[in-house]
């Protein structure tokens, strides 16, 4: 008889490469804001769960429903209860996503939602991109070893054919917790080798790599970081009109997984 470890391992690859051939069948969506969530909710024709599966007391929402083949659980972390504003970033992202895939067992996560981009990696507003890498960049530990956990980098799952039928740009995703940028964080996000940036995808890789469920990041780009506008004033002025583009790309991919293996994407 195997080791105790050997023998997990064994069976653990065996239950990867058994998932990795059976169709797709349950999606988690996670999106972090209201605006970005609503369209897709509106689209799939989704209903918000009255009985949520969550702890009592957080504003986590929940909407469900069927499409195709497929089983779809879209959740947004809800609004702070004492400010009213979407809970956005990393540690919001992070609780909800873990909690849903708890809840739901999902054979797949898309993190969908809008991020800025830097023209001189070829970002421009509207695009949508793939992401092909995660990491964080302002997780500063300047220790041996403690400064690449910081870092976090780590692969989305290969998604070649998704790419060459939908035509989505691709590149790296970078994630902080803040809206602008400090010298700081863009030293990190140039060694990141950044695209995009947002504020919770590295966050959603973490807890899906945690529990070994792969995930996807569709990002599509309301803000150009190193152009002529404020961020701020840029992200608001674009918000809605992206946000229909990151819709029309979830649609896009959603429709492109139905009655596929992950090994097919």
């Amino acid at each position: 008889m195997a080791p105790h470890g050997e023998g997990s391992d064994a069976a653990e690859e065996a239950m990867v490469a058994q998932v990795e051939k059976h169709p797709i069948s349950s999606i988690l969506i996670v999106i972090a804001m209201q605006t970005e969530a609503l369209p897709v909710v509106n689209k799939f024709q989704l209903t918000e769960n009255p009985h949520s599966p969550f702890p009592k007391g957080v504003p986590w929402v929940h909407y469900h429903g069927t499409y195709k083949d497929l089983t779809l659980n879209l959740v947004w972390p809800g609004k702070d209860s004492a400010l009213g504003v979407d809970s956005v970033g990393t540690i919001s992202a992070s609780l909800v996503t873990y909690a849903a895939i708890q809840a739901f067992q999902p054979d797949l996560i898309i993190n969908a939602g809008t991020a800025g981009g830097f023209k001189a990696k070829g970002a421009g507003i509207g695009d949508v991109f793939l992401a092909s890498h995660v990491a964080f960049h302002d997780r500063r530990i300047p220790i041996p070893v403690f400064d690449l956990y910081g870092v976090g980098s780590r692969q989305a799952i290969s998604t070649p054919n998704l790419l060459k039928e939908l035509h989505l740009k691709t590149g790296k995703l970078s994630t902080g917790d803040s809206l602008d940028m400090s010298p700081h964080d863009e030293a990190s996000i140039t060694a990141n080798d950044a695209t995009v940036k947002d504020m919770e995808g590295a966050a959603v890789a973490y807890v899906s790599d945690l529990l070994k469920v792969p995930a996807i990041f569709v990002k599509a780009v309301t803000d150009i970081v190193d152009g002529e506008k404020p961020t701020a004033e840029e992200f608001l002025q674009n918000l809605a009109s992206v946000t229909a583009a990151l819709d029309q790309a979830v649609t896009q991919v959603i429709n492109f997984i139905s009655g596929k293996c992950l090994t097919e994407l």
